[in-house]
């Protein structure tokens, strides 16, 4: 049987009527913008955080480049960030004006806390962490840095939802936590939409006025915002979701775990937890040197995998002006080359994870 990357129709059959029942109330309230249930959401998220304020933004992207701006982040300014993130990670930086200074992940993809001291300079104006694949990055070391330094600490959330370090979630460690809720996160929404955590009332604030063309009270402006608001109907169906977040999260899991105790095979690297983390497992990335390779074999045999990411931001053509050439960073090319994601999703068979299992075992170079 031929077996997608992922399936996002079984998370709402599952809760279907829940989900109805919140649309409809949104449809038939007549208020569909910055309204009572963006307000709930906000407040049910914020305590699921553990911060004191969530403000619901467009996109993850938005989140990123808003929390940026909102901290004074522009032009001259540096944001150190690990060079094997997702694009949209350094977008958010140069849509500032800022430049990304990239560093070298440590062996959980996350960024290297041993390598950011070298890396700062009196331009530094935060260090952005990204816990990427649902894994959180080393905060006990990013944010004694981030104290020892005096510099900002962002936490890009947009694969981590419910992650933890040492039980505090992902979100809650720097002065921002980003978030995006694109319908293949693992608390996704119905389209685009994104949020910021914060504990800091001057920056919620300045974010709620930027996302609304910057503006508190309406036609009167004080900062040059944009249109960025998280509508009512995508908020009413989130907080549905966040409700079932730890069933959703509990599932993955064992999905993950039936993965790392049935994948045998010597050619095949499979990923391993941080201690005192918790993994979401928003991915399940493995490595193999014959990575193509196996892509290939498995897409022969009915199994849909992908790729993140197969090019570097310092390597991608948006950023060929900052001069990096291949060899800049190896440690992220490698990963780069190397890194497959299996197939993970809510409502997967015993059946389609045995497939999988036996199909890479099989592999051979």
């Amino acid at each position: 049987m031929a077996i997608p990357f992922n399936r996002l129709a079984p998370l709402y059959e599952q809760h279907r009527n829940e989900y109805d029942e919140a649309a409809l109330r949104v449809l038939a309230s007549g208020w569909y913008v910055l309204g009572k249930e963006l307000e709930a959401f906000e407040q049910t998220f914020a305590s699921f955080i553990g911060t004191s304020y969530c403000v619901g933004l467009n996109s993850g992207l938005d989140a990123l480049t808003l929390g940026l701006r909102a901290m004074g982040i522009g032009p001259g300014d540096e944001v150190i960030v690990q060079a094997n993130t997702y694009i949209a990670t350094v977008l958010a930086i140069s849509e500032n004006g800022a430049t990304p200074v990239f560093v070298e992940p440590d062996s959980f993809y996350g960024i290297d806390p041993a390598r950011i001291e070298e890396a700062i300079t009196r331009r530094t104006k935060a260090i952005m962490a990204v816990h990427l694949y649902g894994q959180p990055c080393d905060m006990e070391s990013l944010t004694a840095l981030s104290q020892k330094h005096g510099i900002p600490l962002i936490e890009d959330c947009a694969q981590s939802h419910g992650a933890s370090f040492r039980g505090c979630i992902t979100g809650s460690f720097g002065s921002l936590g980003c978030f995006s809720f694109f319908p293949t996160k693992n608390l996704g929404a119905f389209g685009d939409a994104g949020a910021i955590v914060t504990d800091d009332k001057v920056l919620a604030e300045k974010l709620r006025m930027l996302r609304n063309y910057g503006s508190r009270k309406k036609y009167y402006n004080e900062v040059c915002g944009v249109n960025s608001r998280l509508d009512e109907l995508q908020a009413a169906l989130l907080q549905v979701r966040l409700k079932h977040l730890e069933e959703i999260l509990q599932e993955r899991t064992t999905i993950a775990e039936y993965y790392m105790n049935h994948i045998t095979n010597d050619a095949i690297i499979l990923p391993k937890t941080r201690p005192q983390a918790r993994h979401v497992w928003h991915l399940f990335v493995i490595e193999t040197e014959s990575r193509d390779t196996l892509q290939h074999y498995l897409e022969q045999e009915g199994i849909q995998t992908q790729i993140h990411y197969p090019v570097p931001p310092h390597l991608s053509q948006a950023y060929a002006h900052l001069g990096f050439p291949e060899g800049s960073y190896p440690l992220t090319e490698r990963i780069a080359k190397r890194t497959l994601s299996l197939p993970l999703y809510n409502g997967m068979t015993e059946g389609e994870m045995d497939q999988v299992c036996r199909t890479v075992d099989a592999f051979r170079v």
